[in-house]
């Protein structure tokens, strides 16, 4: 691998901004109101003060966000079209001066080695409680259909957690708690903004999501020695995470918080942030503790950029893209690499299995295979994991206990010998494996039960002994188009036609038990619109929020 820049030793160095901190704004005029049904206790965290500081994130900061949605609309058409990815160099700062840091993490966020992720719903509080992970990340996003009535249910429970979970450190103490919104391309229609001139517009879901855990959680998360932190899924570049650094910063201000009081662990889950991962970090480094492997949406959008780039850019069956293929390694060696130069916590990659303990022997296979995951991340320098089930905690404990002993991290690990070029990042040379009639089958059969449970206000889903979202139901779906849109043949001789994928889509169907009640007829329609058409939609969540889960009352 080719050496980008030279790593340098540690320096302590007090950070300066080189750019302007926001300025406080003249006070406007915007409002928010509430224009979905009545959820019970929604009236608990939709007070008239949340609406109001909601307002004010809005006036200040929705148009910076649909310049950087244009952004994304104009950079998808020019990679389209044949526009290379390269690390920048624009701005040497970021990349050769050796003497920045980033906050690093924040109360309670030192040791962070497994890290339990599920929706923010109270079945999950309960068992994020007595997993014995470090950290519950309470996921608004992938993890969570947003219905209405799920978002604000789920602002709720993060409002009790706060409030009921005691506070302190130690084996039996319970996890320190982070949040994901939603990502800066969704809306939440149940709320209405309207600007100073009149303007009406669906909320940001973004932030709604930060901003009511926020106004509600700050000074009680504080006050239990811990911090406002969260997770910040889909970012594409550097700017988008400066407009995130630019509302925390707001946001202390607004609240009264000292700066840096919120921390951020970053999912690099695309590939154009994986070309942006330093100034990323640059970015919200007041704010930032670290960055994420987001393993399948990182995949999703290497099929979603470069699906018109020829046959070297069509993956193979979704079981053979593991983190041991080629340009996954180079991926998360920079990420390590990254983090470690600058102070800043590398986290791994979700582990999705689900022991089952009615079979012995496959609970067993499923741990080990884990336990060997996760021992190849620590000894690649993460500093910790995340798993969707409690049943791996300890397995993935274990797997870092014996790389980091008595440490809490590895930021201290500098990796010299990690020299990470763009070609490299960007080579699919290598692939494990070809497409094969069962991965065909196996996409239709995952992304049509996971739409199916998703229009049912199921976020979270054990399909096969995997827990899905909605990063996992995008990369089947994905897939699936490239491989028609390719005319892929499988290993075994099979064409990836529409038909085929139309008839496999009616088997599974067909073999599914029917309720009175369930989604399928919906979720099979839904699943053609998002698959099967000519043009390809950025995500399945987009249109399907809007086709089926708002129900905006004319209050």
């Amino acid at each position: 691998m080719t050496a980008l820049h030279t790593p340098a030793p540690p320096v302590p160095h007090r950070i300066h901004r080189t750019d302007p901190a926001p300025q406080p704004s003249a006070p406007r005029r915007g409002r928010v109101d509430v224009v979905g049904p009545p959820v019970p206790r929604g009236e608990e965290v939709l007070t008239p003060g949340a609406l109001e500081f909601l307002a004010h994130l809005h006036d200040r900061f929705a148009p910076g966000r649909a310049e950087l949605l244009a952004a994304r609309a104009h950079r998808r058409a020019s990679l389209s079209n044949g526009q290379e990815l390269r690390f920048s160099r624009e701005a040497p700062v970021v990349r050769y001066d050796p003497a920045w840091r980033v906050a690093g993490a924040g109360p309670g966020l030192a040791d962070r080695r497994v890290e339990f992720t599920g929706p923010a719903d109270a079945a999950t509080a309960r068992a994020a409680r007595g997993s014995g992970a470090s950290t519950w990340v309470a996921d608004l996003e992938d993890g969570t259909s947003p219905t209405w009535g799920n978002i604000v249910t789920g602002q709720v429970v993060l409002a009790d957690v706060v409030r009921e979970w005691p506070p302190g450190t130690g084996p039996d103490a319970p996890p320190t708690l982070l949040m994901r919104p939603r990502g800066w391309h969704l809306v939440e229609k149940h709320l209405c903004h309207t600007d100073e001139t009149g303007r009406s517009t669906p909320a940001s879901a973004a932030l709604v999501d930060f901003g009511l855990f926020v106004h509600a959680n700050a000074a009680g998360l504080i006050a239990r020695g811990q911090g406002p932190y969260f997770y910040l899924p889909k970012l594409e570049t550097a700017a988008e995470a400066r407009l995130w650094d630019q509302v925390f910063t707001e946001t202390e201000r607004v609240l009264g918080l000292a700066h840096g009081t919120i921390r951020a662990t970053v999912l690099i889950e695309t590939i154009t942030a994986a070309f942006e991962m330093e100034e990323i970090l640059y970015e919200l480094r007041h704010h930032c503790a670290g960055l994420n492997a987001g393993r399948w949406d990182y995949l999703f959008s290497i099929v979603k950029k470069f699906r018109d780039r020829g046959p070297s850019w069509v993956l193979p069956d979704r079981s053979a893209l593991t983190m041991t293929t080629p340009f996954m390694q180079a991926y998360t060696d920079l990420l390590v690499s990254t983090c470690h130069r600058r102070g800043a916590q590398a986290i791994g990659a979700l582990s999705t299995e689900v022991p089952d303990d009615r079979e012995p022997a496959a609970g067993r296979r499923a741990r080990a295979e884990v336990a060997a995951d996760k021992r190849r991340e620590a000894e690649q320098g993460f500093d910790g994991t995340w798993v969707a089930h409690p049943g791996l905690v300890e397995v993935a404990r274990s797997a870092f206990d014996e790389v980091l002993g008595g440490a809490t991290d590895q930021v201290h690990r500098l990796r010299p010998e990690v020299r990470v070029t763009a070609a490299e990042l960007l080579d699919p040379r290598g692939l494990a494996g070809p497409v094969t009639d069962a991965g065909v089958r196996t996409n239709v059969s995952v992304a049509v039960r996971y739409m199916e449970a998703w229009l049912r206000g199921v976020g979270a889903v054990v399909l096969d002994g995997h827990v899905e979202d909605a990063s996992t139901a995008e990369i089947s779906r994905a897939q699936l188009w490239q491989w028609t849109a390719r005319r892929t043949v499988t290993a075994e001789g099979t064409p990836v036609t529409r038909d085929l994928v139309e008839r496999l889509l009616a088997e599974v169907v067909a073999e599914q038990p029917r309720t009175p009640d369930d989604r399928f007829d919906d979720a099979a329609r839904m699943f053609r619109s998002v698959t099967l058409e000519e043009t390809f939609p950025t995500f399945f969540t987009v249109p399907g929020y809007v086709e089926h889960l708002v129900t905006v009352t004319s209050r």
